[in-house]
């Protein structure tokens, strides 16, 4: 594999509840191991159609109130269309459409170009799968 582009794949488990996951750690020990002082760009991805990847601040209650703006606008009831899982479980794929499967950041230095609040956040509404998978790729 050329150094231009290297590749890893994450594997978290978020559990049965809704969850705001802060990956910003993993992103910079992917970043260490592979950026080797460059520039370039990290594009974190989840290959999951009922979660996404957000660029937020945590540890305030944004996470939280993140996920109480999505039960607003997408309320896990019996409206969806799509209804196997647990109830509600429609709105889970309808949520990839307001918090994408990814984002694309700067890395300047070999080092993730975040804002000063700014972390990266595994997004998952989903009760019903436990395990997620997130593939980071630095392209130099």
């Amino acid at each position: 594999m050329s150094d231009a582009f290297t590749t890893r794949v994450l594997t978290l488990t978020t559990g049965s509840a809704e969850r705001v996951v802060d990956i910003t750690g993993d992103c910079q020990t992917f970043l260490r191991d592979t950026a080797a002082g460059r520039d370039g760009l990290l594009n974190v991805f989840v290959p999951h159609a009922t979660a996404g990847i957000a660029v937020i601040e945590t540890g305030a209650g944004s996470d939280e109130d993140l996920l109480s703006a999505l039960h607003t606008l997408l309320p896990a009831d019996d409206r969806w269309q799509h209804r196997h899982g647990s109830p509600g479980h429609g709105r889970d794929h309808v949520l990839p459409a307001l918090v994408p499967p990814h984002a694309t950041l700067p890395v300047i230095n070999g080092r993730l170009e975040l804002g000063t609040w700014q972390s990266v956040c595994l997004v998952d509404t989903n009760r019903d799968n436990a395990e997620r998978r997130v593939r980071l790729s630095f392209l130099a």
